[in-house]
């Protein structure tokens, strides 16, 4: 009978918390369709650009569902790759071949990379077959005239370059600066959101809502006194995910901590909004599948220029979306400051947002 009393104590409990009781249904459903429309998009098609190609290994290209611009003449190659958003260049000159490749996204590189070669393998071995044929015939019709060395029938002298990273670059490459931000987002985002749900419920919040002091006075208050916490912990993480598991960096090690104090305001400012709609510290950790782990997905760990164009916009209204742009833009391209400006715009842009629906949310909190 005790037992029992307990188990309708817990029923009745969580019956009464409408809240906790639907995201416990209806947050993994959620979660579920979201992954499934991510998985289930199409693949963005690889566009390569071609230089001297023989018409036999353009259509060859095309047939692998491969997006092809022939070029007559170039200059500067990486530029051309960068501006016209290629994802590699195929240069054919006599019997070099030249590939460079952008290697944004290392694993759809390597896949293309792999067609390419087949491509240009089974062509090789095209021409091969007609010297031989043509050598034979030589033999047979006019004897002193035919070539004397078969060995001059070689494989085309091949050299591929990368614009970003080299051969040895992997998936985790690219993955790891995301990795970063969003470890910044996510702890940041439980000391704020927790932190100032405490101040409520021990009564805290009322008593200093009954001075007079100013709503905006008090935010400001809460994001600078956290917010030192939150610049030493993405200190921490910065410089041990830098300097001790030696993740990639090609950029500015300062750019990568600006990016990373960014991220940290938004996420801090947004921890205290939320939890002015949570009664418990449960109630709050209810609000990671809704506000945080969609964030990972949108971080650029699944390529958004591949989704459906629905979920991009969606993703364009994800804080990680800039943050793990401009993270990957800097420690794995190298891009300086110019860069990654707009995305460090965007992000004090939802920064101010959120602030500014701090105070307005704080006004309810106010008995005189």
């Amino acid at each position: 009978m005790r037992i029992l009393a307990v188990v309708k104590r817990i029923v009745q409990q969580m019956v009464r918390d409408k809240r906790a009781l639907a995201l416990m249904m209806v947050a993994p459903l959620l979660i579920l369709t979201l992954l499934h429309y991510l998985f289930s998009s199409d693949t963005a098609i690889p566009r390569l650009g071609v230089l001297n190609a023989d018409a036999s290994v353009i259509n060859q290209l095309k047939d692998q569902d491969i997006i092809v611009r022939e070029y007559q003449q170039l200059e500067n190659k990486e530029k051309v790759i960068l501006e016209d958003d290629l994802d590699g260049l195929l240069q054919f000159e006599e019997e070099k071949i030249n590939l460079t490749l952008t290697n944004a996204e290392p694993s759809s590189t390597k896949a293309l990379q792999m067609k390419i070669l087949q491509i240009v393998a089974a062509e090789n071995a095209k021409k091969q077959a007609e010297d031989l044929t043509e050598f034979i015939k030589n033999i047979q019709t006019q004897l002193p005239n035919a070539p004397t060395k078969i060995g001059q029938l070689k494989e085309p002298d091949m050299n591929i370059s990368y614009i970003y990273g080299d051969e040895d670059t992997t998936f985790f490459d690219q993955l790891s600066p995301i990795l970063v931000g969003f470890f910044v987002f996510f702890f940041v985002f439980l000391i704020s959101g927790i932190a100032l749900l405490r101040e409520r419920t021990t009564g805290t919040l009322d008593r200093l809502m009954a001075t007079p002091i100013q709503r905006r006075d008090l935010v400001f208050g809460y994001l600078l006194g956290y917010g030192i916490f939150a610049i030493i912990q993405t200190l921490i993480v910065v410089f041990y995910a830098v300097k001790v598991l030696d993740i990639m960096l090609v950029g500015s090690l300062g750019n990568v901590i600006l990016i990373n104090l960014c991220l940290a305001l938004v996420v801090l400012s947004l921890g205290i909004l939320l939890s002015s709609f949570a009664n418990s510290e449960f109630q709050m950790m209810q609000f990671i599948p809704i506000a945080i782990i969609p964030q990972v997905f949108f971080a650029g760990i699944l390529p958004v220029d591949q989704m459906a164009d629905w979920l991009q916009v969606v993703a364009k209204c994800m804080p990680m979306y800039y943050g793990g742009n401009a993270l990957v833009g800097v420690m794995y391209k190298g891009l300086g400051l110019n860069e990654i400006r707009n995305d460090l715009l965007i992000l004090l842009g939802f920064a101010f947002i959120f602030i500014v629906l701090n105070i307005i949310a704080l006004k309810k909190y106010r008995k005189i």
